[in-house]
């Protein structure tokens, strides 16, 4: 194995700083004296705007500025958001406009109406409520299905597009010929996403100059926002991410508030800030999941699959946001058919348009729902047909001689040994001994589940990836085009360069989130950053070294001068001269030519990676009450070559544990009229450490071909997994009940209410 797959379980150098309270987060490091802005928002899902007088609230006390619909494009500026539009075969998406601020009507609850600039945050609260805002009020739709109060005109029956993939006639009759079919149906249920710090950020003039600052998953998409919508040359504009607490893809795009405050500091000449509070992230965040997938399963006589088809409708919510319309089309396409060999098939997904807060990337984007939907389905169908699951998937499995695979939708997967990883899970989850587990819960009064998953997901992003690194006095700085929302970046890439250079880790800074000090970059998403920074980031250790190899044969007037990165030293053939690599910097720079010292490479993966893996998890249900608990939970990854394992640990512990949350607790629930009835952790039912047990986690790697160090992406697998692992394990619980449909989220209500239509089908029975 090369040096780069040494798999160290270095702890995070960050964490000392977090530990003793020095971490710099966007509330940390507002400038004195920075006005405070806050968003008035619509408290009515769905309305007409037939009057809107902010008269009163520019005449309150301490208010300096209030912005709406109308000030914006008074100003010349447009009043709208961007967004993607997903490629379909036939009728383009529609492309309905989505407001910085409300303009003629409200779509829900949380909507921008106006911004409010005060010297204190309560003024600024205080003149809000003297805002006349009235509405025309419309009947809210919140069901995602077509049809419904009109929302936009341009997508008719709410249905913003309609894509499709494969071919359908093929799959139709693959599906006529085959010795069974069988079909599930699955909800996968609406989360919040709920970072620990909630969204915030500030801007300030200085001199011809804007700085914005916001903590988010990169700088360089907004910086482009800023400079598109404001029309003012790219110098003129820095973007900064300070310390990230969470981002897990919400934090990914663009939101009005950062227009807001740009717009409103250029205008007053004084610093603004905006900080959301809990409730309100609730309500403007944008949420994740929620659609329903129904997956048809084609197999012949020996149960190899031979067709696949799925058919879901998705919930994009009032407007398209920035990737809402890809998510559950394209990148939901990437891993549609899994780990398993089968070509025929066809997938057809429609977004809908409601009356609630925008849907778009959470942990997985995409992802998490296909496998969901996928490992659902197999499982019922292993079920149904009477053979075990493993089984069932062992049947169908790529063969690991078949790789590298293309995938029924276009995917080529590098690697992989998917037989061994489940083999590997089966045995650490000790599976031989859940029946007498299962008699003991059963003792108990208890019912006892298992449920597996095996997931594969395809790392997402920008191929390409820029890295700078300059050789100090004391050490090195690297500059790297992504943003740590706390994954431990400035360890793993510490370890990467020491590889490289032998410099102690102490001694590496990593600067990041600046576009003043960084020319470009992909941000952070999509399990991405390892692979991706950390090619570039090889590839200029190598530029480096050879600059500074060159240099010394002329200084030194050697030849074939050679570097040891064990030691960290340069020598000569021949010659008892040894040089450190600080050493060699500083004579560069007393020659005149500190150039040497400094070099930026740019670089594209040949390839993506797939990441995959088994999880299993073992759930107790009580019977009187319905309360659902995770027992057991084991995982085995195969993300290749590891730098870091106790940080790819975390990242799968952090996962899982968003996974369970999904599964068990945590719900998003509106009302008929569109009011959000979860919009506190008073409503919302977070995961806390007692809903989630030790997670037992093992690695079978098989290092990636698609990138030099065969490393594959690991920030979202724990929550790609986890979600039909523990549903599966509810089903296995309660399928002997007669209950055949079972979805997500397994609260203590859902669940008794399940047992008992189970218990009335025994009864009847």
């Amino acid at each position: 194995m090369s040096k780069f797959g040494t798999s160290q379980p270095v702890t995070r150098l960050e964490d000392s700083r977090f530990l003793t309270g020095k971490g710099r987060y966007v509330d940390d490091i507002m400038p004195v004296g920075a006005l405070h802005g806050y968003v008035l928002r619509s408290t009515q899902a769905h309305g007409d705007i037939t009057g809107h007088d902010v008269s009163a609230a520019r005449e309150a006390p301490g208010v300096r500025l209030v912005l709406t619909a109308e000030d914006i494009t008074a100003a010349g500026l447009e009043n709208a958001m961007k967004f993607a539009r997903v490629k379909t075969r036939g009728a383009d998406p529609a492309a309905p406009v989505r407001p910085i601020l409300a303009e003629g009507r409200v779509r829900f609850v949380g909507d921008p109406v106006a911004f409010i600039v005060a010297d204190s945050l309560p003024e600024a609260r205080d003149a809000a409520e003297l805002v006349e805002l009235d509405l025309d009020e419309r009947p809210a739709k919140v069901d995602v299905a077509p049809g419904g109060e009109t929302i936009h005109p341009e997508a008719p029956d709410n249905v913003a597009y309609d894509f499709d993939m494969g071919d359908d006639a093929a799959t139709e009759a693959a599906m006529a010929g085959a010795a069974h079919v069988v079909s599930h149906t699955s909800h996968d249920n609406r989360i919040i996403a709920n970072s620990m710090e909630p969204r915030g950020c500030y801007a300030e003039v200085e001199g011809d100059r804007l700085h914005l600052a916001f903590n988010g998953q990169g700088v360089w998409g907004t910086k482009g926002d800023l400079v598109k919508w404001l029309g003012i040359p790219e110098a003129d504009v820095r973007v900064t991410n300070p310390d990230v607490g969470g981002g897990f893809g919400m934090k990914g795009m663009g939101y009005p508030e950062h227009f807001l405050v740009a717009h409103a500091a250029r205008v007053l000449g004084k610093p603004v800030r905006w900080m959301s509070d809990r409730s309100e992230a609730m309500l403007s965040d944008n949420a994740g999941r929620d659609l329903t997938v129904t997956t048809t399963l084609g197999f012949d006589a020996d149960l190899k699959l031979v067709a696949f088809r799925t058919d879901s409708l998705s919930n994009l919510g009032a407007y398209v946001s920035q990737f809402g319309q890809n998510i559950q089309s394209a990148l939901y396409s990437k891993v549609l058919t899994g780990t398993y060999d089968v070509q025929t098939y066809h997938f057809r997904n429609r977004g809908v348009f409601t009356n609630t807060t925008q849907v778009d990337a959470y942990r997985g984007a995409g992802r998490p729902e296909a496998i969901y939907a996928l490992e659902r389905a197999m499982d019922f169908a292993a079920r149904e047909l009477g053979v075990d699951p493993l089984d069932l998937r062992r049947r169908n499995f790529i063969a690991k001689a078949a790789f590298p695979y293309r995938s029924a939708t276009g995917e080529l997967y590098d690697v992989g040994d998917f037989h061994r990883v489940l083999a590997r899970a089966a045995d650490e989850a000790d599976m031989t001994g859940f029946a007498s587990r299962r008699s003991a819960s059963e003792a108990q009064g208890k019912l006892r589940g298992l449920g597996l998953c095996y997931y594969i997901e395809s790392i997402l992003g920008d191929p390409a990836e820029t890295a700078t690194i300059e050789i100090t006095e004391t050490g090195a700085k690297v500059y790297v085009g992504t943003q740590s929302n706390g994954q431990g970046h400035e360890t793993v890439y510490a370890q990467l360069l020491h590889d490289q250079t032998g410099l102690p880790l102490e001694t590496i800074e990593i600067v990041q989130g600046d576009s003043d000090l960084i020319a470009n970059g992909g941000g952070t998403g999509g399990s991405r950053s390892v692979t991706v920074q950390g090619m570039a980031m090889r590839a200029t250790a190598d530029t480096l070294i050879t600059q500074l190899c060159t240099f010394l044969d002329d200084d030194m007037d050697q030849r074939d001068t050679s570097f040891d990165a064990e030691e960290g030293v340069f020598r000569a053939p021949g010659s008892n001269v040894v040089v450190t690599l600080l050493e060699a910097a500083a004579r560069a720079r007393a020659a005149g030519k500190a150039e040497v010292s400094k070099a930026t490479q740019t670089t594209t993966l040949p390839g993506r990676s797939y990441p995959n893996g088994c999880h299993i998890a073992e759930i107790e249900i009580d019977r009187d009450t319905g309360g659902t608990r995770v027992d057991r939970y084991t995982v085995v990854d195969d993300f290749g070559n590891l730098m870091n394992p106790r940080l790819a640990e975390g990242q799968v512990h952090g996962g899982v544990a968003q996974g369970i949350g999904q599964a068990i607790t945590e719900h998003v629930v509106y009302d008929v009229d569109g009011q959000l009835l979860t919009a506190s952790f008073m409503d919302y039912g977070m995961p806390r450490a007692e809903d989630v047990p030790f997670i037992a986690f093992r690695t079978e790697p098989v290092p990636s071909t698609a990138n030099p160090l065969g490393m594959k992406g690991c920030g979202e697998a724990g929550t790609v997994g986890a979600l039909a692992a523990v549903a599966n394990a509810v089903q296995d619980a309660l399928w002997p009940l007669g209950l055949r449909q079972v979805d997500m989220p397994f609260t203590p209500s859902r669940v008794w209410a399940m047992l008992q239509q189970g218990h009335e089908a025994v009864a009847a029975e």
